[in-house]
C-alpha cells in the first residue's frame, strides 16, 4: 500500500537524510522524485522470497487440458514452509474434478492445492477415473 509517509521515508533513506528515522516528511517533492518514490516503494514491497510450485500427475492417468497453479499461502511464505502435497483426485467422464482426498503434505499448503485442482480440466474419458497429483513448493533462491 502506497502512503506519502512511506514514500518520503524511502526517498529520505535513498538520500541519506537523518530525518528518515524521525518519521518527518520532507516538503517540495518534485515530479521525478515522486516517480522514484513510487518505484522504490513498489520494489521494496514486492521483494518477497521467490517460491516455485510444480505439479505432476500419474503417468497412466488422463492428460490435463487446463491447469491452475496453487496460490502460495502468505503464512506459508512468511514461515518458509516448503514441501510436497499429494492429492488423490476423482475425475468425471467429462473431465471435471469431482472430489479430492489428501494423501500427504503440510496442512497449510493442502488447502491451496485443493482449491487449485478444483479448477483443473482433464481430457474427457469413457468413465470416472482416479489419479494422484503431486504439487511441490520449493525455494527458488
Amino acid at each position: 500500500m502506497y502512503t506519502p509517509v512511506l514514500a518520503a521515508r524511502v526517498l529520505s533513506a535513498l538520500r541519506g537524510n537523518p530525518h528518515f528515522y524521525l518519521g518527518m516528511v520532507p516538503m517540495g517533492i518534485g515530479r521525478w522524485q515522486k516517480l522514484v518514490i513510487v518505484v522504490a516503494a513498489a520494489c521494496t514491497l514486492a521483494a518477497t522470497p521467490a517460491f516455485a510450485q510444480s505439479s505432476t500427475t500419474s503417468e497412466n492417468g488422463r492428460k490435463v487440458k487446463t491447469r491452475v497453479a496453487p496460490v502460495y499461502p502468505e503464512i506459508a511464505r512468511r514461515m518458509g514452509i516448503i514441501g510436497k502435497v499429494k492429492l488423490e483426485v476423482v475425475i468425471t467422464p467429462d473431465g471435471h474434478v469431482k472430489s479430492t482426498r489428501v494423501v500427504g503434505g503440510h496442512p497449510i499448503l493442502v488447502q491451496a492445492c485443493q482449491d487449485a485442482v478444483k479448477d483443473w480440466k482433464f481430457v474427457p474419458g469413457s468413465e470416472e477415473t482416479t489419479q494422484v497429483i503431486e504439487f511441490e513448493f520449493h525455494d527458488q533462491q
